[in-house]
């Protein structure tokens, strides 16, 4: 059975909206944290806040040479901005796996929205911007890794001109820095949040990395640093529960679960692994009764019946991978992801017209360049087979 894993790459594999804990919570949370079952964690050190956050002097004369493009006393915010998505040949180019530091990120040329955020937040700090982090409340959206579905966050950030300061603005004095033109342009809400919550949830990604790359000791050490970071972060204790599931440590999975529910009570991804886990205790009743309550509230959900399309086409079964995807197309027929799913399930087929058909809408309805440049790829593959 598939594990949900409550972590971002689509826009950014980062994290769902959170509530804050209360002070028992937060006390009570470091008795979740097993260390004697990955006695060797220590082997596995985390990256410290100011590694995440550093950049070399080349990164450092990068945002000195945009901001100050004009003059020494006049800031140029917007110019850091249009530099930073410029900042190769083909521009910044959007990798959801590239869960990196600000200096990896700058160099690598590649980045998804968390590690764009961490880089940009440094990159402005260097020239005394202000940044701000916000974590963007989007509708639970999954992709799928390594046989796991990933659960997606948003974050994004808005770089300002400090009130105090002595330099002019050029072209106004604040900017916002997002992948998704659309997450800007649609109002969902967002929400403030501290650059120690942002640590954590880097963190959580890196842990999240490596149990899909089943280095669970490596992991541990990734949702610990999370928790003590921000105990608040419910997406590190829903992982660490699927990972303490994983080296069969039920008991504790369990704990962790309802931790994360304790701290938000509507963190579906909490209760569909606490499900999980209750069928592999064959505990069914129980399970099928919280997968009815999940199945309830997602089902006006696209990205929920494109996930379980996912999950059918990769099972061989293209018949209900194609009524998946077609319910999730009734629900939002502007979805790319979706119109690329029913393109692969066609394909396999044989139905080489309507995988085009479809191929064709899902470039239509690219957010991105990179993903537009990957359905046209695949585009022409198919037009001259």
């Amino acid at each position: 059975m598939n594990a949900r894993l409550a972590v971002p790459l689509l826009l950014c594999i980062v994290l769902s909206a959170c509530q804050s804990t209360d002070n028992q919570h937060v006390k009570d949370a470091p008795t979740l944290l097993n260390d004697s079952l990955f006695p060797s964690y220590t082997l596995f050190p985390v990256e410290s806040s100011d590694e995440i956050f550093y950049l070399d002097e080349d990164a450092q004369f990068f945002a000195e040479r945009a901001v100050y493009e004009k003059s020494i006393l006049q800031k140029n915010v917007k110019g850091l901005v249009k530099a930073i998505f410029d900042h190769s040949d083909h521009g910044m180019l959007y990798r959801n796996s590239a869960n990196t530091t600000a200096n990896t990120t700058f160099n690598n040329r590649a980045a998804n929205c968390l590690s764009l955020s961490i880089m940009t937040y440094a990159l402005a700090e260097h020239v005394g911007l202000n940044a701000t982090f916000y974590e963007v409340e989007i509708p639970e959206y999954w992709t799928r890794r390594e046989g796991y579905s990933l659960l997606n966050g948003h974050i994004n950030l808005r770089l300002s001109l400090p009130n105090e300061s002595p330099v002019a603005a050029v072209g106004g004095t604040w900017a916002d820095v997002d992948f998704d033109p659309q997450m800007l342009r649609n109002y969902f809400p967002r929400n403030a949040v501290s650059k120690n919550k942002v640590i954590a949830m880097y963190y959580n990604n890196k842990g999240a990395d490596a149990l899909v790359a089943n280095s669970y000791t490596r992991a541990y050490s990734y949702f610990r640093a999370a928790a003590k970071v921000a105990p608040e972060l419910q997406q590190s204790w829903v992982n660490l529960g699927v990972l303490y599931r994983m080296v069969d440590e039920y008991e504790q999975a369990e704990m962790t679960y309802k931790h994360a529910l304790s701290l938000n009570e509507e963190n579906l991804t909490a209760w569909e692994n606490l499900s999980i886990l209750y069928t592999y205790q064959d505990r069914d009743d129980e399970a099928l009764e919280i997968t009815q309550m999940v199945e309830a509230k997602r089902k006006h959900n696209p990205y929920y019946h494109y996930i379980l399309g996912e999950q059918a086409l990769e099972a061989g079964d293209i018949a209900l991978a194609i009524v998946h995807y077609e319910r999730g197309l009734r629900l939002d027929n502007a979805r790319h992801e979706i119109l690329f799913g029913m393109a692969k399930a066609y394909h396999e087929l044989g139905d080489v017209s309507e995988a085009q058909r479809y191929l064709e809408r899902a470039v239509r309805y690219s957010p991105n360049e990179q993903e537009k440049q990957r359905y046209s790829s695949k585009l022409a593959t198919l037009a001259s087979s």
